[in-house]
């Protein structure tokens, strides 16, 4: 009987290995991590373009206003609210930016000593933590910074897990622009 159980046994088993049904199965098994990689490094690649380039648009919309003297004594908080309501698809936009305006000296040239300010989600921020924003005189160049701190979409797969993060886990995206300040009027 155990003779004929472990035949029938070698036979099934010996029909199962030439048997051919199922095999596309092992290379999907195989392939399934790197496709899914790939779509969500696509994704993560994508949002982050967009709050990217929309970042950048709201940014020079703000500036031309700047330039142009359509705002008189400008702050930092209703440039950042400005430049907030243009850009729409950051999240959280009014406490995940900085905005730092500073004149750049024609004479020296001077490069700026320091990296973007950004804001740091794991402290409160202080006042003396503001980055300089002074809105210049008539002829003056100005250079104007935005930063903001944002969570990856997948955080711990693909683009997400590789990109240059802070310790809460945000990276952070930068937009600059230069522009002149319009001469006074009356002059």
């Amino acid at each position: 009987m155990t003779i004929r159980l472990t035949a029938s046994l070698r036979g099934w088993l010996a029909r199962k290995a030439r048997d051919e049904e199922g095999s596309s199965t092992i290379p999907f098994i195989m392939f399934l991590p790197f496709f899914m990689m790939l779509i969500m490094s696509s994704l993560e690649i994508g949002v982050l373009m967009m709050r990217h380039v929309m970042l950048e648009r709201a940014l020079d919309l703000s500036v031309r206003d700047l330039r142009l003297g359509n705002w008189k004594n400008p702050t930092h908080d209703t440039f950042k609210k400005l430049v907030c309501n243009r850009a729409g698809v950051i999240p959280d936009c009014m406490n995940t930016m900085l905005v730092e305006l500073r004149p750049v000296s024609t004479v020296t040239w001077q490069p700026l000593s320091s990296g973007p300010a950004c804001v740091d989600r794991a402290a409160p921020m202080l006042p003396e933590d503001m980055p300089e924003f002074d809105a210049g005189e008539g002829d003056e160049m100005m250079l104007v910074r935005a930063c903001i701190k944002v969570d990856p979409v997948f955080p711990t797969t693909g683009l997400g897990m590789h990109l240059p993060k802070d310790n809460t886990g945000a990276y952070a995206l930068v937009s600059a622009s230069a522009f002149v300040n319009e001469p006074d009027r009356g002059i």
